[in-house]
C-alpha cells in the first residue's frame, strides 16, 4: 500500500458516499433474497427505508467518512442497541453472508475491501449475544 493510500480512510479508498450507498442497497437486497437470512431480515421489520438510512449513516462514519450517525443517534452503543435481538452464530453468519455478497457485488477484490470485510467480520463477531 502506498503512503498516500495509508493516509486515506477506508471510506475514501472504497469510493466514498456512492460506494457506501451501493453497499447498503446490495446488503438489504441480499437480506431479502437469501433464505438463510430470513430470521435476520424479520428482525428489521417490514419497512426498511429508515434502517437503510441509519445503516448508511453508521457505515459512512464508521469507515472514516462524514459524521452522519453520531450527531443524530449519539454514540453507537451497537451491542447495547442489539441486545433485544437474539444474535447467535447462525444469525451472525447469515448477516455476514449478506454483507459478503454485497461487498462482492459493489467493491470487488481490493485491499480496501478486504480490510473492510475483516473489520465488519470482527464487529459481527462482537455483536453475538446468545450461545
Amino acid at each position: 500500500m502506498s503512503a498516500t493510500a495509508e493516509k486515506l480512510s477506508i471510506y475514501e479508498r472504497i469510493g466514498g458516499e456512492k460506494a457506501v450507498d451501493r453497499l447498503v442497497q446490495a446488503f438489504y437486497d441480499h437480506m431479502d433474497a437469501l433464505p438463510q437470512a430470513a430470521e435476520v431480515r424479520e428482525m428489521h421489520g417490514p419497512e426498511l427505508t429508515e434502517i437503510r438510512k441509519v445503516f448508511r449513516n453508521y457505515l459512512t462514519e464508521w469507515t472514516g467518512g462524514p459524521a452522519l450517525y453520531s450527531p443524530v443517534k449519539g454514540h453507537p452503543r451497537l451491542r447495547q442497541r442489539h441486545l433485544p435481538f437474539a444474535i447467535d452464530d447462525a444469525r451472525r453468519d447469515a448477516w455476514m453472508a449478506c454483507m459478503i455478497r454485497a461487498l462482492d457485488d459493489t467493491l470487488g477484490d481490493t485491499p480496501a475491501r478486504r480490510e473492510l470485510e475483516g473489520n465488519i467480520s470482527k464487529l459481527a463477531d462482537w455483536m453475538r449475544n446468545r450461545a
